[in-house]
């Protein structure tokens, strides 16, 4: 099966590195399209259309400026260990085996803004750029269209090289919303995380995304290649419902005692 992810608006360039392999971008021609546009808005442009603080807008236009190929290790970091937010918290990629990650690398993808799709030793150069962003380029009025069909494709691909026709989305809705269900070849599965507060179940966001990232790594390391074995998951203290759950959604839960 091949799982899908959402980046992090956070970035981690400092910390030491688990490993020293790496790959190159895949969709790094419409990434640079994209930069392209991006530096030609002035920061006051970036913070209106980002919704975003001066200070960040500063910082984000001095990354597009700075943006360059070829990429490297000296400019750039693998994407599993450069996104630095909940779902990654819970991933924890530098504390995987250098066997676990060669298993992600075919099975895991980061969907982003730029980049499309991402595999985890794909190098990344700094930068924000929320799918949701309406960034008008000659593809389109916003990066959905902007991407089209190439994410979709891209993940067909995938599926393909690893014999699959699963895909597991963990991803918000903001990034799935870039693939193409209809045109997907892959029956797609959606694990949904709630937890117990006042006796009642529901999705808290900081616990769901921590959660997303724990199954990832959980199906990372196990290996795990069927729905069945998605059902076995229980870390942090997540119990499959099969009450709540359907043939394509997954729901687990966690009981206030064990938050």
């Amino acid at each position: 099966m091949l799982v899908v992810l959402s980046p992090a608006k956070n970035l981690d360039y400092d910390s030491p590195l688990p490993t020293e392999a790496y790959s190159q971008p895949r969709l790094l021609e419409y990434a640079q399209e994209l930069v392209d546009r991006c530096q030609s808005l002035s920061p006051q442009d970036l913070s209106s259309l980002m919704k975003i603080s001066d200070k960040l807008a500063g910082l984000n236009a001095a990354r597009f400026a700075e943006w360059h190929q070829p990429f490297s290790p000296d400019n750039a970091r693998p994407a599993v260990f450069a996104f630095d937010g909940d779902v990654y918290a819970g991933l924890q990629a530098e504390k995987m085996s250098d066997e676990t990650i060669t298993f992600a690398q075919e099975h895991l993808r980061i969907l982003s803004g730029l980049y499309g799709v991402l595999r985890p030793l794909d190098l990344m150069q700094a930068y924000r750029l929320e799918m949701g962003t309406k960034l008008d380029t000659a593809r389109g009025k916003n990066l959905y269209e902007f991407w089209g069909n190439v994410i979709t494709d891209m993940l067909n691909e995938d599926l393909k090289a690893i014999g699959s026709d699963v895909l597991v989305n963990l991803a918000s809705n903001e990034y799935f919303s870039s693939v193409e269900p209809k045109n997907l070849k892959a029956t797609i599965i959606t694990p949904v995380f709630k937890d117990e507060k006042n006796g009642q179940y529901k999705v808290i966001s900081f616990w769901a995304k921590k959660a997303r990232g724990a199954m990832a790594r959980y199906i990372m390391n196990e290996k795990v290649t069927d729905v069945a074995g998605l059902k076995q998951f229980n870390a942090n203290g997540y119990r499959f419902s099969a009450e709540q759950s359907s043939a394509h959604e997954l729901v687990f839960l966690r009981a206030e005692r064990d938050q």
